[in-house]
């Protein structure tokens, strides 16, 4: 019975320094780190910014761009038949053996 109590009394007190830690976290982590803000426009010339970017269709993030197909002059049977003869002469390496 004492040690089933001494065991709650020891979980129950860890537990309360753990909050105690997580309740001041924000404080101790890293302030230096925290962004300072200091906002200087109003509300309606940044809501109307928000509209014209949005309106404007040609709009593109950076990195969204497809590289166009490039137009090959061989077509699909001959480059089937050259992987076939490279792969019944052993230049094709598999699993993993290498090159």
């Amino acid at each position: 019975m004492n040690a089933s109590k001494f065991l709650a009394v020891a979980t129950l007190s860890a537990l309360s320094a753990v909050a105690s830690v997580a309740a001041h976290a924000d404080s101790i982590d890293a302030p230096e780190f925290a962004k300072a803000f200091a906002g200087n426009r109003l509300r309606a010339e940044v809501q109307a910014e928000a509209v014209q970017k949005a309106s404007n269709p040609g709009f593109e993030p950076l990195g969204s761009r497809i590289a166009p197909q490039i137009a090959s002059k061989v077509d699909r049977a001959s480059v089937r038949a050259e992987a076939a003869v490279a792969q019944r002469a052993g230049q094709i390496p598999h699993g993993e053996m290498g090159v």
